[in-house]
C-alpha cells in the first residue's frame, strides 16, 4: 500500500473506509470496461479503415475551406471527395476563382473549363420608395414579418428590408444600403446561394454578372395596383419590349424579364422604362470607333441593332455617335479589326 493511501487509511474511520471500498471496485471495473472497449474501437478503426485517396487532401488544400455549400455539397471535404470520384467537376466550387479550379484541374489531370462568373441579384428596388400597408413590430427578420399579414409592405412581391440575406452571407458580400435594399459587393460574391435560401420572398436569383440590365421587381400586380404600391414598380407597359433590339426582353403576366442569353447590355430598356424598374449597371457607355485600316466590308452594318453605322460597300465606314448604344456587336465581327470601342464602359459580353 503506497504511503498516501495509508494515511489516507489512517485518518478514515472504519465505516469512511467501507465506504470507499464499494465506491472504488466498481470503479475500477468500470476502468477497465472502457479501456478494452477503447482498444476495441482503436484496433476496428484501423482493421477497417479505408485509405483515402491523397488527392482529396491536395484539392482540400486549395480549397477556400468556406463551407457554403453552393457547389450542392455540405462542405468543402465533400466536395474534394466528389471531384475525385468523377461525381462534380473540377471547377463547381463557386467560392474558387478560376486559377483555383485550375490547380484543381492539374491534380486530376484534367482542364478546367471556363465558367462564368455569376452573383447575387435582388429583383426588388423598392425599399424606402414602397408603401408600408401597417406598422410591424414584431422581431427585426424578413421571416418574421412575412407570417404577419405577409410582410408589413403594401407591395406583397417586394424585399421586406431586415436583412436576413446579408447575415447568412459567409463571405460578407451584402449588406443593407440606405434606400432600404441589400446592397451586393461583386467583387465578394461568389454565387454561393445562400442568401437564395434565406430570402423568404424568393427574389434573389444568380445572374450572370457580365449583364448588367436588369429588372429589380418582382410584382405580378397589373400596372395601377403595383404602381400605388411602389413608386418604382414595373407596371408591364411593354415599352421595353418595343424598344429592345435583339428581342431580349419579355412581359410575363404583368412583369417585364430579360433573357441574359440574348440581353447585349445595351440599356435602351432601362432608358425607355417610365418607373425606372429596370436598373442598368453601366453608368456611360463607350462609342464604336472606326479607323482608317477599315475595308468597306459592310459586316458591322449587319450586326449593329440600331443601324448607327453608315458606309458604302468598299468604303470607310463612320459611326453615328448618336445612334451607337456601344454594345460592342461590331468589333467582334470585323475582319480587319478597325473598330475600337472609345470612352465609357464596355457593354459587351
Amino acid at each position: 500500500m503506497t504511503a498516501p493511501t495509508t494515511l489516507l487509511t489512517l485518518i478514515l474511520t472504519s465505516q469512511q473506509q467501507d465506504a470507499l471500498s464499494a465506491v472504488s471496485g466498481p470503479a475500477i471495473v468500470m476502468g477497465v470496461i472502457g479501456l478494452l472497449l477503447g482498444l476495441g474501437l482503436a484496433y476496428a478503426a484501423k482493421k477497417f479503415s479505408v485509405a483515402r485517396d491523397p488527392r482529396v487532401d491536395a484539392i482540400m488544400g486549395m480549397l477556400p475551406g468556406a463551407n457554403c455549400g453552393g457547389c450542392g455539397y455540405p462542405g468543402c471535404a465533400a466536395f474534394a471527395s466528389a471531384v475525385v470520384e468523377g461525381k462534380t467537376p473540377v471547377n463547381g466550387c463557386s467560392a474558387a476563382s478560376s486559377a483555383v479550379s485550375g490547380e484543381i484541374a492539374k491534380i486530376m489531370g484534367a482542364v478546367a473549363d471556363e465558367k462564368e462568373k455569376k452573383i447575387a441579384v435582388i429583383l426588388c428596388n423598392g425599399g424606402k420608395s414602397a408603401l408600408s400597408a401597417f406598422n410591424y413590430n414584431g422581431p427585426s427578420n424578413c421571416v418574421s414579418a412575412s407570417m404577419v399579414m405577409g410582410g408589413q409592405k403594401s407591395c406583397s412581391y417586394g424585399c421586406l428590408g431586415f436583412g436576413d440575406c446579408t447575415i447568412v452571407c459567409p463571405f460578407g458580400a451584402m449588406e443593407m444600403a440606405d434606400n432600404g435594399i441589400p446592397k451586393i459587393n461583386t467583387e465578394k460574391c461568389v454565387a454561393c446561394g445562400k442568401c437564395l435560401e434565406a430570402c423568404p420572398r424568393n427574389i434573389i436569383i444568380l445572374w450572370p454578372e457580365n449583364r448588367k440590365v436588369v429588372v429589380a421587381c418582382s410584382s405580378k400586380d397589373k400596372g395601377g395596383v403595383a404602381r400605388k404600391a411602389c413608386s418604382v414598380a414595373c407596371i408591364g407597359c411593354g415599352k421595353c419590349v418595343k424598344v429592345c433590339p435583339v428581342e431580349a426582353v419579355a412581359v410575363e403576366g404583368y412583369l417585364a424579364e430579360i433573357n441574359p442569353e440574348k440581353c447585349i447590355n445595351c440599356g435602351l430598356c432601362a432608358s425607355d422604362c417610365p418607373t425606372g424598374a429596370i436598373i442598368d449597371g453601366i453608368p456611360v457607355r463607350a462609342k464604336a470607333f472606326i479607323d482608317t485600316t477599315c475595308v468597306g466590308c459592310t459586316l458591322c452594318t449587319k450586326v449593329c441593332p440600331t443601324n448607327a453605322i453608315a458606309g458604302s460597300l468598299k468604303e470607310i465606314h463612320t459611326v453615328i455617335a448618336d445612334k451607337c448604344i456601344g454594345c460592342g456587336q461590331c468589333v467582334g465581327k470585323c475582319p480587319k479589326k478597325s473598330i475600337k470601342m472609345m470612352g465609357g464602359v464596355l457593354s459587351q459580353r
